[in-house]
């Protein structure tokens, strides 16, 4: 049994429940490779822009660690003049860690926020969820 439809253009169009359903299973096939390519760019150029973003961050904190080394023993000799040399140590140790322990605690935070969902994509994808309602309806 023929189905009379409406197409884009305001034509009538003779087709069968079966080639409407062929049509909408190969349009729908093409929507999720082009859904699964868009996924794989977004998540590649994220990917990309964060290993970049590491790698700065790996030489900056480098470079500061030395800085720190430097200023740590500057303080241990500072702080040996009023006290042991063992007991300054400990305290500008002790400080350190406690200030190492903040930046990390800052720092985990921050990457748990930064999002690396692929947005675009999920955004489409429900747009495509109500194309396909809509082309069943």
């Amino acid at each position: 049994m023929a189905q009379l439809m409406t197409n884009q253009h305001g034509a009538h169009d003779e087709r069968s429940l079966g080639e409407l359903f062929g049509d909408l299973s190969r349009e729908t096939s093409t929507l999720m490779r082009q859904e699964i390519t868009l996924a794989k760019t977004e998540i590649t150029g994220k990917a990309k822009g964060l290993g970049k973003n590491a790698a700065m961050l790996a030489v900056g904190g480098a470079v500061i660690y030395a800085g720190m080394l430097a200023l740590i023993a500057a303080a241990i000799m500072a702080l040996a003049q009023a006290l042991a040399w063992w007991l300054s140590a400990l305290i500008i140790g002790l400080v350190v860690l406690v200030l190492g322990g903040l930046l990390i605690q800052r720092g985990l935070k921050a990457l748990q926020n930064s999002g690396l969902a692929p947005t675009q994509t999920l955004e489409t994808l429900k747009e495509d969820a109500q194309w396909a309602k809509n082309q069943i309806s």
